[in-house]
């Protein structure tokens, strides 16, 4: 009986010892952590399409980021043109971006870094189209006529077809008036509607109207197609946390062994991604080196 009655009374004593005089425990007090915000990252994509075009191919892609990466957000952004684009990439306001090649290589002054690519590169072709009914058949047709392109900075669809016509005897400083349209359905409209004698455009925009605008392609033909190059590439800002930007490119390399990543990647239309780095633009700065110094300085380009 004394030897529980001691017990009790020093179990109070103990209470007693570990409040203070609040009434608040003593010792070390850690208060509940706030719950962190989530961090949003956007996601930009070249003007590969119109907005609304572009917006129903990639959120997709996008969503399956959100799914797969908790507490992150990732926002896609689409811009009206190329010089939007342009402009913002290299003020650093994205935090991916899946640029064309010429803007990949870049986007590498401005802080970005490789970490993957879009596969098939033999897609990566400039293409030039004339209506049917325009009586064009060889090169020279083309002299002292207008040739729609989307956009100055556009390696596909504009650097490499330039380059291809100059290796074929047209001069595009003097021969030919080039009209930079804003985007790539605009080049191809350019020509159906008569404005040009030919536009240029890539595969894949190409492939897409066909599909689309079934009526308004077959009026259209694919007249010269440019040697391909290395496809678009997939950059990180240098202040994105490294594990993020990886585990960014390990999702998108994974898309095609999935059947859902399949079909996301059906509708761009593309067979896989693929882990990169920054050397594997080094063949791009040759190229443009070899432009620069054979059809015109590049600086012009950018203007």
């Amino acid at each position: 009986m004394m030897k529980n009655l001691l017990l009790g009374f020093m179990a109070l004593l103990l209470v007693a010892c570990g409040q203070n005089e609040g009434g608040k425990t003593a010792g070390p007090q850690f208060a509940a952590q706030a719950p962190v915000a989530s961090r949003e990252y956007v996601f930009a994509i070249h003007p590969l399409h119109n907005p609304v075009r572009l917006f129903e191919i990639y959120q997709p892609v996008i969503d399956h980021l959100n799914r797969n990466i908790p507490g992150t957000t990732f926002k896609l952004e689409a811009s009206r043109n190329y010089e939007e684009f342009d402009k913002k990439l290299y003020t650093r306001q994205f935090d991916f971006a899946l640029p064309n090649p010429y803007q990949t290589l870049n986007s590498l002054e401005h802080g970005y870094h490789v970490i993957a690519k879009m596969g098939d590169d033999y897609k990566f072709t400039g293409v030039i189209l004339v209506r049917r009914d325009s009586g064009i058949q060889k090169l020279a047709d083309l002299k002292g006529k207008k040739v729609s392109y989307p956009a100055r900075t556009a390696l596909a669809a504009t650097l490499m077809p330039q380059y291809y016509l100059h290796t074929h005897g047209l001069d595009v400083n003097r021969d030919i008036e080039n009209l930079y349209v804003g985007s790539q359905e605009s080049s191809i409209m350019n020509v159906y509607l008569g404005q040009v004698a030919a536009g240029v455009t890539w595969p894949l925009p190409w492939e897409a109207f066909q599909k689309e605008h079934p009526e308004m392609a077959r009026e259209l033909e694919l007249k010269w197609e440019t040697e391909p190059m290395l496809n678009n590439g997939v950059v990180a800002r240098d202040d994105v946390p490294a594990p993020l930007a990886e585990r960014v490119a390990q999702l998108l390399d994974t898309l095609h062994t999935t059947a859902e990543g399949r079909a996301m990647l059906a509708r761009m239309p593309l067979s896989r991604f693929e882990l990169a780095d920054d050397r594997r633009y080094r063949v791009i700065a040759d190229f443009l080196r070899q432009f620069s110094q054979t059809v015109y300085p590049l600086e012009e380009a950018k203007k």
